[in-house]
């Protein structure tokens, strides 16, 4: 019985993809037994696969922004359950994460979908590129599968880009030296992505507030610690897996920094340098119409003033006369009165 039968499907699917985008690149007018068309193929696969998550990308931007919105708030739930390890303290501990979390509708795995969802796919192709192209039809295992026939999956498998094989890997047994230096180049390239796109994120995108606290180490410990993983990992991936993985990690930080550039976190850096632009081109425009640039006022969003809790505070009356109020009347004054 085979282990990864559940991935079946998924090689399906990525083969398709594949397929489809190899006939797209062959009728623009590339060699369809070229290495490049088969890589672009995969640039294609990366595409189609991220376009379909951006719903979930734009519900991770979400739940990172509202998780680095209310990190002051787990700072202090943290601080005050500082020191108490008994069991009451840390079930309160506990308990008033989880409604912070629920109040802000986010939690910390929300971040995580989009990577998530594409490790399925990151093994289908795995599979696909070492099995199915390698296999050629002998095996359970080899052979084409979908569109993907016998013949191109045999194409695909004797394709070389730079005089390497898409399934070459850097440390498989009797690999050319070529594919050992695109693999090295292609591992650098994936390394240095990943870390870019993670330092994209906490650097520029986190207002002051989460840039201190547990949370903001986790998040420096996971960006030097995820390429790190790479480089240990990456040597065992396959050229076409590196191209992928590389691809995925660039069209990553170009989303991300459109996001960031045009709907930053409100208090981080990168608000502040979007405020700049928008006083830039108000003041362009005042220019192109003649204005005086200095008097432009440029528009501030709102700012919604925090409620008043408690019983309403009455107006004071105030002294009509403008003066001193009356003195208290004599002794004097009180005996005439009497009398």
């Amino acid at each position: 019985m085979d282990f990864f039968a559940w991935l079946r499907p998924l090689e399906w699917v990525v083969a398709n993809i594949m397929v489809i985008w190899h006939q797209i690149w062959e009728f623009l007018g590339l060699d369809p037994a070229s290495g490049l068309t088969w890589a672009l193929s995969i640039v294609g696969l990366v595409a189609t696969i991220r376009a379909a998550l951006i719903p979930l990308f734009v519900k991770q931007i979400k739940a990172s922004r509202a998780m680095q919105m209310i990190a002051p708030d787990l700072k202090k739930v943290q601080e005050k359950y500082k020191g108490k390890k008994d069991q009451a303290s840390r079930e309160a501990m506990s308990r008033e994460t989880m409604e912070l979390y629920s109040k802000h509708k986010t939690n910390p795995f929300s971040s995580c979908l989009p990577m998530l969802v594409q490790a399925p796919i990151f093994f289908a192709l795995f599979r696909v590129l070492n099995y199915r192209l390698e296999g050629n039809g002998t095996g359970s295992q080899g052979g084409g599968i979908g569109l993907l026939t016998d013949e191109l999956a045999q194409q695909a498998q004797d394709a070389t880009l730079f005089g390497a094989k898409l399934s070459d890997s850097f440390l498989e047994a009797g690999s050319p030296l070529s594919a050992k230096i695109l693999s090295a180049v292609l591992i650098v390239a994936m390394v240095a992505t990943t870390f870019l796109t993670q330092r994209q994120l906490t650097r520029k995108n986190m207002p002051e507030a989460a840039l201190t606290g547990p949370m903001a180490q986790q998040q420096k410990i996971l960006m030097y610690a995820l390429p790190f993983i790479f480089v240990i990992t990456g040597p065992n991936f396959p050229v076409g897996v590196l191209i992928y993985w590389t691809t995925t990690n660039l069209w990553t930080m170009g989303q991300q920094f459109y996001v960031i550039r045009n709907n930053p976190t409100p208090g981080s850096e990168a608000e502040r340098h979007y405020k700049e632009r928008i006083a830039a081109k108000q003041a362009k425009r005042a220019l192109r119409r003649g204005e005086d640039a200095s008097t432009v006022v440029i528009e501030q969003p709102p700012v919604e003033e925090p409620k008043r809790s408690g019983q309403r505070q009455q107006p004071k009356r105030k002294n009509r006369g403008g003066g001193k109020p009356p003195a208290a009347p004599s002794v004097d004054d009180q005996n005439k009165d009497s009398e």
